[in-house]
């Protein structure tokens, strides 16, 4: 969104428009993702959640409180991106005009940068956890054990770097229409929202669905808080399935998860149909 604003506009201004468009999306889709489920529905959706648990205040000052630095750190190194435009270091491939390539090439590319960042997300994080890294670095994203939404950007300002870095590679490297970033940056934060929820979200026969099956979802980074040495992928499921990354029991959890949450709904379709029924009696 930053490639809208006038090129003349002080690095301050920048890096305020930044910060507070990652700060907006941020409460957009990670706080209203944690209203629902756990102020709205906490009691009446608890069936649904993964952990059979909630985590403290503590825990949930810790999440927003990282995340907040984390956006210092994507801000800043949007203004370093600038800069690097600016003194003509590096020159950015982004396109504003459709007529610059065709359709087929924006929808390509479009797709590409998500299985791009993808298996980008998937090396960085297994680097992460080389003991040496994880011990002080990515322990602090390790501190939600359960993590809530507000965990989604809960990094140590190394890891949030190392986050990013995949941004000024593609802008400097492939031709992208400013509108793919943001298509990217939409389907980062829904994914990484889902994947903090804490409650599953999708079908129990997603496993069967031949394309679906691909995707993550919720249980299974539930479980790599909970675990720590499996599941590293953030999209998909292929990188895990061929580094054999999976927990063993990511299948089964996930049953065990979907199954009982569809028998609660059942169970509140019966207790309102019981309550419609003992009404009319009445």
């Amino acid at each position: 969104m930053s490639q809208l604003l006038p090129d003349d506009i002080s690095l301050f201004a920048r890096w305020l428009f930044a910060f507070g468009l990652l700060a907006g999306r941020y409460m957009l889709f990670a706080g209203s993702a944690y209203l629902l489920y756990y102020v709205i529905k906490r009691q009446q959706w608890l069936f649904m959640k993964i952990q059979q648990r909630f985590p403290d205040n503590k825990q949930i000052r810790t999440e927003i409180g990282y995340s907040v630095l984390s956006f210092f750190v994507f801000a800043s190194v949007v203004v370093a991106i600038r800069v690097a435009i600016n003194y003509h270091i590096f020159e950015t491939k982004v396109y504003k005009n459709f007529s610059e390539h065709s359709f087929a090439y924006y929808m390509a590319t479009t797709i590409f940068i998500i299985f791009f960042h993808d298996t980008y997300f998937y090396w960085a994080h297994r680097l992460m956890h080389h003991p040496f890294l994880y011990e002080r670095v990515h322990a602090v994203h390790h501190l939600s054990k359960d993590p809530t939404p507000w965990a989604s950007f809960s990094f140590h300002p190394w890891e949030a770097i190392l986050e990013i870095a995949f941004v000024p590679v593609l802008i400097f490297t492939l031709p992208l229409h400013f509108t793919s970033l943001i298509i990217l940056s939409l389907w980062q934060v829904v994914f990484n929202v889902m994947g903090h929820l804490g409650y599953e979200i999708f079908p129990r026969r997603l496993m069967q669905i031949p394309v679906l099956k691909w995707l993550n979802t919720s249980t299974n980074h539930n479980m790599h808080h909970k675990y720590v040495k499996c599941n590293y992928g953030l999209y998909f499921n292929f990188w895990d399935r061929l580094m054999n990354t999976n927990h063993s029991k990511y299948y089964e959890t996930f049953d065990e998860v979907t199954a009982r949450r569809d028998a609660g709904f059942e169970k509140m379709k019966l207790r309102g149909t019981t309550g419609v029924e003992e009404m009319e009696a009445t």
